[in-house]
């Protein structure tokens, strides 16, 4: 599809400008990393395999807006348990939280120069108002932020209690979205404005959504990005939206990580480019899917992913 400007919308920025001087910031940023933190070598070539989950990992976040650590946690445990790569899981939380800062991040540069530039809507399709997107991701991050910040360094919860709620609860909206899709939301037009009872919902889930994330390392990007595509809005909110505010909590929540000397910077540095190149392609691989076959993807995954972590942390 291309990308014919909206006149309403409007940008001082012509199409693709804005990844690119993000692309930039981000590349600084990864160059001045890798000159002050340490890495072993050694552990870096026996590490060879992770750009491929760092790309893979990244597609999979960006183009439903879950956050990367629906692939990143499992797969970390995974390696874990497979004597691969021994983390704690503290140390497999502050690893996510690093590497979802480029890959999420370049994610939300490609999701909002979109809703800078959107093409002419289609079929049962909706314009998505920089408003409503505005007012999503910061009403949430408002919120969610203060939560996950303080979670981080006042927590007292029994994780694995937290996390079959939560993961009980994601099988619950991911089944949801796909009976949704194929159901009631079928054959209807997408929603061309935030309702107030949406927003309404999304500042409840944000509390719990920022303690998931400083938990996990995904929470609240996945419950933001599930329910409104439950509530049948345009990919370009919910997935935009959910990658924005997946990229801020990120960010905000390897700072603490960092602090608390709880990253293993080789796996940062050699997922961290792969997933800034997962974050780029994401965009047109979910414009490509189209909604339908992204969110019957997206609930598949979620509930498949839930199903796996409950079963590795149950045995």
């Amino acid at each position: 599809m291309t990308a014919v400007p909206v006149t309403q919308q409007g940008s001082a920025l012509p199409p693709g400008r804005l990844v690119w001087i993000g692309g930039l910031g981000l590349l600084t940023a990864y160059v001045v990393l890798s000159a002050l933190v340490p890495a072993d070598p050694a552990l870096l070539a026996r590490l060879w395999f992770l750009p491929g989950v760092g790309v893979v990992g990244a597609i999979i976040a960006n183009t439903s807006g879950t956050g990367g650590g629906v692939v990143f946690v499992p797969v970390f445990n995974a390696l874990r348990e497979l004597g691969v790569m021994s983390l704690a899981p503290l140390a497999v939380v502050g690893v996510s939280m690093g590497i979802q800062s480029f890959g999420m991040s370049m994610g939300a540069l490609r999701w909002t120069d979109r809703l800078l530039h959107q093409p002419a809507s289609g079929h049962l399709e909706a314009q998505v108002r920089l408003k409503d997107f505005a007012v999503v991701v910061c009403a949430v991050l408002a919120l969610s932020l203060p939560a996950m910040l303080a979670t981080q360094r006042l927590t007292a919860f029994d994780q694995m209690q937290v996390l079959y709620a939560y993961k009980a609860f994601s099988i619950l909206l991911g089944c949801a979205l796909i009976a949704a899709t194929w159901t009631i939301n079928a054959a209807r037009p997408e929603r061309a404005r935030l309702a107030r009872i949406d927003l309404a919902v999304l500042l409840a889930l944000a509390v719990p959504g920022g303690v998931l994330t400083a938990l996990f390392s995904v929470g609240v990007g996945e419950l933001v990005a599930l329910y409104l595509f439950i509530r049948h809005y345009p990919v370009l909110l919910c997935t935009g939206a959910a990658c924005v505010i997946s990229a801020v909590s990120c960010i905000s929540g390897t700072i603490w990580h960092i602090g608390a000397g709880t990253i293993q910077w080789e796996v940062v540095l050699l997922a961290a480019p792969a997933a800034a190149l997962g974050g780029f392609l994401a965009r047109p691989i979910a414009l490509w899917l189209g909604a339908k076959r992204l969110k019957t993807l997206d609930g598949s995954w979620i509930v498949l992913s839930a199903v796996y972590l409950l079963w590795l942390n149950a045995k």
